[in-house]
């Protein structure tokens, strides 16, 4: 019952929100709670063979699911977690228009990939709702220059006032208290950003070398999606927006209506990686002689024609999601940006600096991997890397780092997660959006 109670308080919210009524009822609930309830009838599952053959048949997936990913060997720590949610909740401090406390994803898979570094300084190249850095920062009491940058402004303003009120919470004298910055930006112009006054040297490869941690996280903050104005959504009504950044020009309703019908087509097959590309884009043509499409919920409509009726809500759903994500990812120019920005972000590394990615879509996640890959035997012009197995071992012997178990070294870094790190079972339970996440880390030699 608990479990049900809990997956309905939290299942409808995006990713990364928890709704404040649920909040005290979640110390409540046990671990046992949020096991599947037993002796469920397979009855009408489909499954030849009955019960047994279904519990096989899934046991098979469950299987062949686990060994493309390493989930977080990591105890889901529940405390930290109702803690991160209540320190965000003191004074309303982290309550945004849509009455929700932004939950960090993989908060504690974070903190371990820093946990034992010096941080002197910090860089969160997507700060969103500061989750991630208000942590890290209370947890590293040794920060000198913390750096936040997003390309939302309207973002940026909400993760001012918990930057400060998690440095006010680490150290009450002000001399001890580390340099804060928050630029408005893209984090593909990273050196840019870190040039001139925050660290204190030029801008462009001086910079390069200065920081000690990065975190770049790619989701979309629950404040994006909740707002029907912005347009990431398919639920709702709004414009036709999807710009991360308020500021540019390009929006969604530009390439619907004005675009190449071919790059259309293209943008739904390669971004969206939709099977039913062929015929959007057709629909899409078709609507722009008969005045083109202005709304989320008339291009929600336009794919629920092109859908197949047996499948139910469940179908074109899918089928809407993928065509949000191949236009967001066009407007924003998401891959190639994302790509600039991995090869900048370990530029500015120092020797033993780490920059953690969390990635949301296979798109991303390939984009990822590959770039690490090179970025570890570029200047060499060699692809060859040592593969290993084990832990670092500190002055006692003693086994550390426990997360990252394969790694592949190469000249000018290693990559500490052969395969990413994907959230715990109970993270997910608690969170279903967070389901996706795959985090990736690089550590500069």
């Amino acid at each position: 019952m608990a479990a049900a109670k809990l997956r309905q308080l939290l299942l409808p919210h995006p990713r990364g929100s928890l709704p404040l009524g649920g909040l005290r009822r979640l110390r409540s609930v046990g671990a046992a709670d949020l096991r599947p309830a037993r002796g469920r009838s397979t009855k009408g599952s489909g499954c030849a063979g009955g019960p047994a053959a279904a519990t096989a048949t899934a046991e098979k997936k469950s299987l062949l699911r686990l060994k493309r990913r390493t989930r977080s060997a990591s105890e889901f720590d529940r405390e930290a977690y109702t803690q991160n949610l209540e320190w965000q909740v003191g004074g309303g401090r982290s309550v945004g228009e849509d009455g929700v406390a932004h939950v960090p994803v993989m908060l504690g898979e974070v903190l371990q990939v820093f946990s034992q570094r010096r941080l002197r300084s910090f860089v969160d190249c997507t700060v969103g709702a500061a989750g991630h850095s208000s942590a890290i920062i209370r947890a590293h009491p040794e920060l000198q220059l913390y750096v936040g940058v997003d390309v939302d402004p309207e973002a940026l303003e909400v993760a001012r006032g918990r930057i400060d009120a998690a440095v006010e919470s680490t150290s009450e004298a002000e001399e001890r208290r580390p340099r804060i910055h928050m630029r408005h930006g893209n984090f593909r112009t990273v050196k840019s950003i870190l040039g001139g006054g925050i660290t204190g040297v030029g801008s462009g490869d001086a910079v390069d070398g200065t920081i000690d941690g990065i975190l770049m996280d790619l989701g979309m903050s629950s404040m994006q999606v909740n707002n029907p104005k912005r347009g990431f959504s398919v639920i709702g009504d709004g414009p036709l927006d999807m710009r991360m950044d308020p500021q540019a020009s390009l929006n969604a309703e530009d390439i619907l209506n004005s675009w190449p019908e071919d790059e259309v087509g293209q943008i739904l097959r390669e971004y969206g990686e939709e099977s039913n590309w062929r015929l959007l884009q057709k629909k899409i043509a078709n609507a722009r002689a008969h005045g083109g499409l202005h709304s989320t919920v008339e291009l929600v409509n336009l794919v629920r024609t092109t859908s197949s009726k047996t499948r139910g809500r469940q179908g074109w759903m899918k089928t809407a999601i993928r065509v949000f994500q191949a236009l967001r990812i066009a407007v924003n120019d998401e891959l190639k940006t994302l790509e600039d920005a991995l090869y900048a972000c370990f530029d500015c590394l120092s020797s033993g600096g780490r920059l953690a990615v969390i990635s949301f879509h296979s798109l991303e996640d390939r984009i990822v991997k590959q770039t690490f890959l090179d970025i570890i035997n570029r200047d060499e012009g060699n692809d060859d890397a040592i593969e290993f197995r084990g832990h670092i071992n500190d002055d006692q012997g003693k086994e550390i780092e426990m997360w990252s178990k394969r790694r592949i070294e190469g000249r000018n870094g290693i990559i500490l997660t052969k395969r990413p790190i994907t959230p715990t079972e109970e993270e997910e339970k608690l969170n279903y959006r967070c389901r996706s996440a795959k985090l990736r880390v690089i550590q500069k030699i």
